[in-house]
């Protein structure tokens, strides 16, 4: 029986939730999510929980903070003047905004308290701080990445 390890590519269905059970993202309805694992294309948590999985497997793994989005970082939040946002702009607690860095990134930020002179932004991900729970299913293996001739 073939089991999923570091390199190969695999399609697995998932159902994400928050330790107070609110899901914030399932495949349900969608085609699985295909990766390699330990591409760097999904949190460590999740590439660990589905590395040793057979194929049809189920299994629920549980993802600390640390190896999911990581910490909420007290240094990605910030207060921005309101005199900075457009006039015709009415802030809003959990309104999203994309900010600009001095090198031209755009990064995501949450509005989480309006002040009097300023708007506090958070821009950690969504996510950080949080344990996850993973509902698992393994759909396919389709092995390391590699030439496949055919005759």
């Amino acid at each position: 029986m073939q089991v999923a390890k570091k390199g190969d590519k695999i399609k697995v269905h998932y159902h994400g939730k928050l330790t107070n059970g609110n899901t914030f993202d399932s495949s349900e309805g969608r085609e699985p999510l295909d990766f390699e694992i330990g591409g760097g294309m999904v949190i460590a948590g999740f590439d660990e929980g589905v590395t040793g999985m057979t194929i049809g497997e189920k299994k629920t793994v549980h993802i600390p903070a640390d190896q999911a989005y990581g910490p909420k970082q007290e240094e990605m939040i910030m207060e921005f003047p309101k005199t900075q946002f457009p006039a015709d702009m009415v802030p809003e607690i959990g309104m999203q905004l994309n900010m600009s860095n001095g090198s031209g990134q755009n990064f995501p930020v949450v509005i989480v308290e309006i002040k009097e002179e300023v708007v506090v932004l958070d821009a950690n991900h969504p996510l950080a701080g949080e344990d996850l729970i993973f509902d698992l299913e393994l759909v396919a293996i389709e092995g390391p990445k590699s030439l496949i001739i055919t005759p």
